[in-house]
């Protein structure tokens, strides 16, 4: 190790400015050695394993941000230990944010990123020129059989991707194999996206059962599954693409731009789904601008993810969500689609001529 082999970390915390420089310094060590620095003896983990107070800066409002160094090695390059090295004991102070972390050359070779990206997602729906349309199969409790007839509607409506609602996973009135089967028999050659769950063998037979049915595309919830386990499908599937759920992704205090936007795109997520402004949840415009941007701009060796803003949306907002977000994205419309019931094809169509037909500035 030496000095330079560092990355930066970013937290936002609630401080006075009389305690400010104590509270980096704590983190700096709590995110490092986790130890009193009197209690340690050898010089070359001071000077090279401890975190570093790289700058402080007052936003105002009782708010600082304070950047730690901290030591690449300690992360292992595995996924799991970088999210612990960057936030995880201090993700138990209630009054700190993790707000940023730059990633460095050597960890973003290890992790690899999306192993196809915006441009493989378009490859698989043949759809250029155009924002990707997307709806979810629900509700919980529904046979294989009466799923795959909500498939073959949407597929009739021209849909590019459908995906399982995250909350289906291997349970007795669905059974994964026999969910994939009915399902991927139902949709041609639209996408179906099945969502993985269990530990990381159970994983591991669920692509493998998906890819014997000519599927290429799972569904996954990093923080549900595990970083570890991520970066460990990805690396072992090159040919499956993964679109990143973000369930339980608001029960720390990680930016949402940070953690959907960019650490789940190094994880290797070729899409990331996030909930837009204005529908169920309580993200702002600036939020999703920020994370739209992050999963798209350029990045050394990094793929770009395509954003893919969700979560109670509706036909009549599909022009300004175009607008938003540009061609490089996937409009996410799930229930109100399937409460078009027996008109569910119909209504269907229409959001995928809506997205056809719109002229992006």
């Amino acid at each position: 190790m030496n000095e330079a082999a560092r990355f930066s970390v970013t937290y936002r915390i609630r401080s006075d400015a009389a305690s400010i420089e104590a509270r980096a310094q704590a983190i700096a060590v709590e995110q490092s050695v986790e130890m009193p620095l009197s209690a340690i003896v050898e010089a070359e983990i001071l000077r090279d394993v401890v975190g570093v107070v790289e700058a402080i800066e007052d936003r105002g409002d009782g708010n600082y941000d304070a950047t730690i160094g901290l030591a690449t090695a300690t992360t292992g390059m595995e996924a799991g230990q970088l999210l612990n090295m960057v936030y995880g004991n201090t993700s138990l102070h209630e009054d700190v944010l993790l707000l940023d972390v730059e990633v460095p050359p050597d960890i973003v070779s290890a992790f690899g990123g999306p192993r196809h990206g915006i441009e493989g997602l378009r490859h698989r729906a043949h759809a250029y020129g155009r924002a990707l349309t997307c709806s979810a199969l629900k509700p919980q409790g529904v046979a294989p059989a009466r799923l795959a007839e909500l498939a073959r509607q949407f597929t009739g409506g021209g849909i590019d991707f459908i995906k399982d609602d995250h909350g289906l996973a291997d349970q007795a009135y669905s059974p994964f194999a026999a969910r994939v089967a009915a399902i991927a028999d139902a949709v041609g050659d639209t996408r179906y996206v099945p969502s993985l769950s269990g530990n990381l063998d159970m994983m591991r037979g669920q692509v493998d059962t998906a890819r014997a049915h000519g599927i290429d595309t799972v569904l996954i919830a990093p923080m549900i599954a595990g970083w570890a386990t991520m970066q460990a499908l990805v690396q072992q599937y090159p040919d499956v693409a993964f679109i990143a759920h973000p369930s339980m992704g608001g029960a720390a205090r990680i930016a949402p731009d940070l953690l959907i936007g960019k650490l789940f795109r190094l994880l290797g997520a070729d899409a990331v789904i996030f909930p837009n402004h204005g529908g169920r949840f309580g993200y702002s415009a600036e939020t999703c601008s920020r994370l739209a941007d992050r999963a798209r701009a350029p990045w050394d060796g990094v793929r770009s993810s395509l954003p893919v803003p969700a979560g109670g949306m509706t036909l009549d907002r599909v022009p300004e969500m175009l607008d938003f977000y540009g061609a490089d994205a996937m409009l996410l419309i799930g229930g109100s689609l399937l409460a078009a019931r027996e008109r569910l094809a119909e209504e269907t169509a229409r959001f995928t001529r809506a997205v056809a037909q719109h002229s992006y500035r």
